[in-house]
């Protein structure tokens, strides 16, 4: 599969960022929640935002990642998922207006469908902080387990990192 563009599942519809939808992007990742729990260099301002898509679209271009606006009825960018292909990691963030709807698990379901129909995965993970209570709701809602691997420490550039891996096997 060269290129998604659209995916439509779980009353939810995953499509590209659009150069309108930039200022959503800088809302999505200027929440506090999403600065203290990322690596991402948070805030974001407008020139951030296109830099990040432009790199979002050269890695989509280079098949090393799919990454995809959250909506539901409607246009409005309510988060964001990704499939990081080289990894086969998914992780989402989901703006603060629109928490407690299910739209990260729908989100995560949804490109794990992606994952397993269109791209062949047999397993996907998500990387999680031990302490990240909701993103392990996330995980658990979706069908995650968590593996036995040891935690894995990577450093952003505000604060360093643990994250535990959790696998959900496809076949």
């Amino acid at each position: 599969m060269d290129r998604i563009s659209t995916l439509t599942g779980y009353g939810l519809t995953l499509r590209e960022w659009a150069d309108d939808d930039l200022a959503a992007m800088v809302e999505l990742f200027d929440d506090k929640d999403v600065a203290d729990r990322t690596p991402l260099a948070s805030p974001f301002d407008l020139a951030a935002a296109r830099e990040y898509l432009a790199r979002a679209r050269e890695a989509q271009a280079a098949h090393q990642r799919v990454q995809l606006a959250i909506t539901t009825d409607g246009a409005e960018v309510k988060g964001e998922v990704r499939l990081n292909r080289l990894k086969g990691t998914i992780s989402y963030v989901v703006g603060a207006a629109h928490r407690g709807q299910g739209l990260a698990v729908r989100a995560v379901r949804l490109m794990t469908d992606l994952a397993r129909r269109d791209l062949g995965y047999a397993r996907v993970a998500l990387e999680i902080e031990p302490d990240n209570d909701p993103s392990i709701g996330v995980a658990r809602a979706a069908g995650f387990r968590l593996t036995d691997a040891e935690p894995e420490v990577v450093e952003g550039e505000r604060r360093s990192y643990t994250l535990c891996t959790w696998v959900l096997d496809l076949s």
